[in-house]
């Protein structure tokens, strides 16, 4: 039992490993921002998240002991690491992509983010006055 546990904690940390570099190899090589955005998020959440996992199976199974920290810390990637970067996303749109340049919605509508109704509610930097 200790053996199949000790090959699944090494294959935990194989693949982590593996999601990180592939993940941290694609901010380096992708061309633009919006390409660059995707691969840390998906690639080294799935690392780091695998290894936090496999750091509580050791714990768990060879010393005893539930650790919750690691457990907390891969929720609060799991949740942070998508509204990140969907805030960088929307930014990155705001700041170099012109509103006639954006492809379709997919839903009939304009996209969200230069919607008038919704600009009153939370303005842009571009609606502040100069100083």
């Amino acid at each position: 039992m200790l053996l199949i546990a000790e090959y699944l904690i090494a294959a935990l940390l194989v693949i982590g490993g593996i999601f990180a570099v592939i993940g941290s190899f694609g901010l380096l090589k992708l061309r633009d921002t919006m390409q660059r955005l995707h691969a840390p998020t998906k690639a080294t959440t799935v690392g780091v998240g695998s290894a936090l996992i496999a750091s509580m199976a050791y714990f768990w199974l060879f010393q005893g002991v539930i650790s919750w920290h690691e457990l907390l810390i891969t929720l609060f990637l799991l949740l942070t690491a998508p509204i990140t970067a969907n805030f960088l996303a929307k930014a990155q749109m705001h700041l170099a992509i012109a509103e006639k340049d954006l492809p379709p919605s997919g839903v009939g509508t304009q996209w969200a983010t230069y919607d008038e109704e919704l600009r009153t509610v939370a303005p842009t930097l571009e609606d502040q006055p100069k100083s």
